[in-house]
């Protein structure tokens, strides 16, 4: 079953509770992604993630079906 556009976490607008539900997100990655928002402005694709500190392709293919930019 795959994940639905509606139950995809917008990642400019989750709390920190809302990111560590995504796979292999844990408190400091959660925190790093709210950091860069907050310092750089919204994020404009998933793929920016990877410029999160502690963010790599490896992390954003695991979680980028999980995640989407509104």
């Amino acid at each position: 079953e795959g994940t639905s556009q509606q139950q995809r976490i917008d990642l400019n607008s989750p709390t920190v509770e809302q990111l560590v539900t995504l796979p292999g997100v844990g408190q400091s990655k959660a925190k790093a992604i709210i950091k860069y928002r907050e310092e750089v402005g919204p994020f404009l694709e998933v793929a920016q993630l990877t410029q999160v500190k502690g963010i790599g392709e490896k992390m954003l293919n695991k979680i980028e079906g999980y995640v989407q930019v509104r």
